[in-house]
């Protein structure tokens, strides 16, 4: 009597069973995808769609996987999650043909989360001496934080205020080269959890330059279900570049990645991401957080007004804080 036996790769049970694990293996990605691409983000979904672009990354694991064993279906699924997540991360990685205007009167500025007041104020203005910045926003600014940056010598090279320090979290302040006017300080929606954020602003006018609405942005973190709608109510109040008025540009800490939609809808009103724009748009301002193994993401922001040239933008650790300082130069339009 011969016994015989069916090989494995002709097993038709074997080999349903391998690619729905593999599409099972994909299904995640895709599914994230889809949140992102139609902005479908909610409750969890929005702390979570911050990391889309390691999400991005993943996918390219079961799409390998499926293509290596020459599992068709599987890989169509994965390669579908693959293409629809390069398509919203790699474009950050890539400078922009068009960054503005390249013509007109160039000034850096810079933004940093001082981490309730613990950024080291000496490393803060070494920054702005070494970057030449001629503006600087910091959030979570506190009467610590104001009394430090005076002692580092702040007032030396910006000796401009628009100063809205508080003790804790929601303070924040403007510090520029050139006279302000039209200074003063909103506070956002708490969402009855907290009191909201101060986000200061004023309005300068540089030598050449016509006049420019500067803000230091600071929306409420969606770090509760709770906090989530206030969250949203601070980007959507956050000024918009295609109104009337003179060229905005909004920095700080928005608590948002280009990932989460109010803040791609707050930028489809006028403006351009300055890191993005410059091909930078992936390096990590926020994070590892109190030593956690959360992995960096993008919540620090230079919004350039599209009448307003972006020509450079770079991030840079700062002592003591757990976000890392933007610096980012532009082109400001001369005065007519």
């Amino acid at each position: 009597m011969t016994i015989t036996t069916t090989p494995s790769e002709v097993r038709p049970g074997r080999r349903v069973r391998r690619t729905a694990l593999l599409i099972l293996l994909a299904l995640p990605a895709l599914a994230w995808a889809v949140v992102r691409l139609f902005g479908w983000e909610h409750g969890v979904l929005v702390q979570l769609v911050a990391f889309t672009p390691y999400a991005a990354a993943w996918s390219l694991v079961p799409l390998t996987i499926a293509l290596l064993t020459r599992k068709w279906l599987a890989a169509v699924v994965a390669a579908l999650a693959t293409v629809l997540l390069a398509a919203a991360v790699l474009p950050r990685t890539i400078p922009d043909m068009d960054k503005g205007p390249s013509t007109g009167v160039p000034i850096t500025v810079m933004t940093v989360n001082m981490f309730i007041g613990a950024a080291d104020p000496a490393a803060v203005v070494k920054l702005v001496r070494d970057h030449d910045v001629a503006v600087l926003a910091v959030q979570e600014f506190t009467p610590e934080s104001a009394a430090g940056l005076s002692a580092a010598g702040i007032d030396a090279l910006l000796p401009h205020h628009a100063l809205a320090d508080e003790i804790g979290t929601t303070g924040s302040g403007l510090y520029s080269r050139f006279p302000l006017t039209g200074q003063g300080s909103r506070r956002g929606d708490g969402g009855g959890l907290q009191d909201g954020n101060l986000q200061a602003y004023a309005t300068i006018q540089p030598p050449g330059a016509g006049p420019v609405f500067v803000e230091s942005a600071h929306p409420l973190a969606p770090y509760a279900l709770a906090a989530e709608e206030a969250w949203r109510a601070d980007l959507a109040a956050l000024p918009r570049a295609d109104q009337a008025g003179p060229p905005k540009l909004i920095l700080g800490d928005f608590n948002s990645t280009l990932d989460h939609a109010p803040l791609r809808e707050v930028i489809s009103h006028g403006y351009r991401d300055a890191a993005a724009a410059t091909g930078k748009g992936l390096i990590g301002t926020w994070g590892p957080y109190d030593g956690l193994p959360i992995p960096p993401v993008t919540l620090d922001h230079v919004l350039v007004d599209e009448r307003i040239g972006v020509r450079e933008s770079s991030v840079h650790s700062v002592t003591g804080s757990d976000h890392r300082a933007l610096v980012a130069t532009v082109t400001l339009p001369a005065a007519s």
